[in-house]
């Protein structure tokens, strides 16, 4: 699977229950235990629920107008 470029919503926390960044990242995947990975860079990656991720194709597609 290729990865993506998503975006997380507002008030997004990872499964640590600390608050994430918002910023463009990479999906790398979803795992077994139901959490998606997410990277913003080869050091900094995050398991979130895939309920948090927009996909950064339609705020790219709305800039285009």
């Amino acid at each position: 699977m290729a990865s993506r470029t998503v975006e997380v919503k507002p008030e997004t926390r990872n499964h640590k229950g600390f608050f994430v960044q918002e910023a463009a990242y990479k999906l790398m995947g979803i795992e077994k235990s139901g959490w998606a990975l997410i990277c913003l860079d080869e050091a900094t990656c995050h398991y979130v629920d895939p309920d948090n991720l927009e996909s950064a194709a339609i705020w790219e597609g709305q800039e285009s107008e």
